[in-house]
């Protein structure tokens, strides 16, 4: 099915005129059986509109002049009925890109997060890092065993990670962002299926050459769209480097608690599900030790429990 409406609004938005002209080709055609002859309208549009309404496809070979691609698509895109040009309109799709820049602290916050990292390498960032953040859960950890310690750090990250994600993540960019992109395949497909009913039905190759252009140009258009999506990596990448900002301390804190060999007695292993009792440092899965693994299963579990408790919803929304 082709997309005569799409194109219609393209045109119209490009040119304001071109709706008196697309009107002046629709009498042409009722008057003459459907088809429509250069002669037929020339004092009512220009050589240009004319030319342009070929090449986008809406007016295509007949069997002695042109005729309208699809009469229907098209009286409905003219007369304004139904919505014909919906899918044209998200092929212009109008993004911001103010709403994906990051602030001066969104980029402090990032240059902290990769600092801070450095922790996992380097003994003395981890010490530092992992007894200043001891002083604030020493107390949790001196009254808890250790797995309802991370269980707890669990919970405090998955809520902050919700609410940051909630706050700094915008759904409607993300949804416009896929939007484009969505309107971009389908214009795609929608040239390669008339450049395929072209060669089907025999078509003259100034058509299909025609067609051929369009579907390049159509390619570059969703290259120069792919490069534009920077700003959706920004708007998904935002909120992360806050999030490991408050993440990362915590991590290192619990990775110098059991590599620093402070958990004795009860608190130095932990009865897992399949695996059976395990140290905190010993290997479960690959590279993985047991306090990740148990670490990222809480974390996982408390934040999908309170994304349905504060009815929060990440999906892309171009509402």
């Amino acid at each position: 099915m082709t997309r005569t409406a799409e194109k219609i609004n393209d045109l119209v938005r490009e040119d304001s005129s071109m709706t008196a002209a697309l009107e002046a080709i629709r009498e042409a055609a009722d008057r003459n059986g459907g088809e429509v002859h250069w002669a037929d309208v020339n004092d009512d549009l220009t050589s240009g509109q004319w030319g342009r309404l070929i090449e986008k496809g809406v007016l295509v070979d007949g069997d002695d002049g042109f005729e309208i691609a699809d009469r229907e698509a098209y009286d409905r895109a003219l007369d304004g009925d139904g919505d014909g040009g919906s899918a044209a309109a998200d092929a212009d799709v109008d993004i911001d890109d103010e709403q994906s820049k990051w602030s001066q602290w969104d980029k402090l916050a990032g240059m902290g997060s990769l600092l801070l990292m450095f922790g996992y390498w380097i003994d003395s960032v981890q010490q530092t890092v992992g007894s200043t953040i001891n002083i604030v859960l020493g107390p949790l950890d001196a009254a808890l065993p250790f797995y309802a310690v991370i269980l707890s750090v669990a919970l405090l990250t998955g809520l902050y990670s919700t609410l940051l994600q909630a706050n700094l993540m915008n759904p409607e960019v993300m949804g416009k962002y896929q939007e484009r992109m969505q309107a971009m395949q389908e214009k795609q497909k929608d040239v390669r299926e008339r450049k395929q009913e072209a060669e089907e039905r025999g078509a003259s190759e100034a058509e299909i050459e025609r067609l051929e252009d369009e579907l390049e140009e159509v390619r570059e258009e969703q290259m120069e769209a792919m490069a534009q999506n920077l700003g959706m990596f920004k708007e998904q990448i935002r909120p992360m480097v806050w999030i490991m900002l408050l993440t990362i301390p915590l991590f290192l804190w619990m990775y110098w608690k059991v590599q620093s060999g402070g958990l004795e007695g009860s608190d130095a292993s932990v009865i897992m599900p399949l695996a059976g009792e395990v140290k905190w440092n010993s290997t479960l899965f690959g590279p993985l030790r047991a306090w990740i693994v148990w670490y990222f299963l809480c974390s996982m579990g408390f934040s999908q429990l309170l994304r349905k408790a504060l009815n929060i919803d990440m999906s892309p929304s171009s509402a």
